[in-house]
């Protein structure tokens, strides 16, 4: 990334980089290097997006649909301005026709141009956008925030929509095959892409340590586990954001078929050569892998990663969102947040300090030992005892 000056002198900052394009940002993110321009097309940029473009580096973002849409005050455009990342909302999608992947642009100001030729000419400009400056972003999120009424009432359409159509996700009416994870009377970890998900894996370790739950991941949350040091004992999903290493880390497979017959992650797992389970089901992955964990006898459910708040649900702006609350008063009071497993849960005392502890208490012996001639006249008798013997 290079930082100069305008032409004319003005102090706007022109930043240069190589171009990485991804209609889908949570794809996009595991291909992003420090200092490249992330061109998306992502509709109201989440907070969890935000943050993995964040964490990866980029020098800007370009956005071909609205960072905002102002259907509900999204976090994620505010977060990126406030890392101090440049964040432009383009026309349109036209530079993914324009641009191939890696070619180096400039991003100056509002406007995208290629970068400069070997004899010095300018780049042609190739699109003019408008700048998400940090004051705007607060006062629109504010003006959302005050209008959070007409969310909420979609939010609840939405619900009961999906209440009338699934009602299998309340009655418990889903087919399942047999799977080899045991979940009998055991406690299932689901790991779901999703905010501070690294975070609560740290807290958790105790739990995990303790405790040996079934790990399951959802998509991408393989990649969290992994990352941790962690391997899955079941994957669940489309299969689109978990690499191959992950899927070919020994975990279970299992494939999300839709109530329309698509299940996109099946292609994949037939061209890696990877066996696989199929189930059909209404909801999102992570709907499916909750599902499983209570139906197959799981005694209690750890979210890491999931929305758990009306806040977080509606930040998601994911019709699918109200089929994950449905799904939440399926399962009931076996599942709890990785956070208030964290603040509730004591961790046994490890093998370590046990053993510091004896040592302890040998050091001192002998030492008493050592000090006292009586004593050492006793312990002399008895090694002659044992020797004798």
């Amino acid at each position: 990334m290079q930082l100069a000056q305008s032409d004319q002198g003005a102090p706007t900052p022109t930043i240069s980089g190589p171009v990485r394009l991804g209609r889908r940002t949570k794809l996009l993110v595991r291909r992003l290097a420090r200092g490249d321009v992330a061109v998306i097309d992502h509709l109201d940029i989440d907070r969890v997006s935000a943050e993995e473009l964040i964490a990866a580096g980029a020098a800007a973002v370009l956005n071909c649909r609205p960072s905002s849409s102002g259907a509900y005050p999204n976090l994620g455009p505010q977060l990126l301005v406030e890392a101090g990342d440049p964040l432009v909302d383009l026309p349109d999608d036209s530079l993914f026709e324009k641009l191939s992947d890696g070619e180096r642009i400039v991003v100056q100001g509002a406007q995208v141009r290629r970068r400069e030729s070997a004899e010095g000419e300018r780049g042609a400009p190739l699109v003019t956008g408008r700048v998400l400056d940090r004051a705007g972003v607060r006062a629109e999120t504010e003006a959302r925030r005050r209008e959070v009424g007409e969310a909420l009432e979609r939010f609840a359409r939405n619900t009961i929509e999906h209440m009338r159509e699934e009602r299998e996700l309340l009655a418990g009416r889903i087919d399942l095959p047999r799977f080899a994870t045991d979940f009998r009377d055991r406690s299932a970890l689901v790991v779901v892409r999703g905010v501070g998900h690294q975070r609560d894996l740290r807290a958790l370790r105790p739990f995990i340590r303790d405790m040996r739950p079934v790990l399951v991941a959802v998509d991408g949350g393989a990649e969290a586990l992994l990352g941790a040091g962690l391997c899955p004992d079941m994957i669940v999903g489309d299969m689109d954001s978990a690499g191959e290493a992950a899927l070919g880390c020994g975990a279970e497979l299992v494939v999300h078929c839709y109530p329309d017959g698509r299940a996109p992650g099946r292609e994949r797992l037939r061209e890696l050569g990877l066996p696989y389970k199929l189930v059909p089901a209404p909801g999102t992955s992570q709907d499916v892998a909750m599902l499983i964990a209570a139906e197959k006898g799981a005694r209690l459910i750890v979210s890491v990663g999931s929305q758990f708040n009306l806040v977080e649900f509606l930040d998601r702006s994911r019709e699918g969102m109200s089929s994950t609350f449905l799904t939440r008063l399926r399962i009931g009071e076996i599942l709890v947040d990785a956070k208030g497993v964290s603040r509730l849960y004591h961790p046994r005392p490890g093998l370590a300090p046990l053993l510091v502890v004896i040592a302890a208490g040998l050091i001192a012996m002998v030492a008493v030992v050592a000090l006292t001639p009586a004593l050492r006249d006793v312990v002399e008798l008895l090694w002659l005892q044992l020797q004798l013997l």
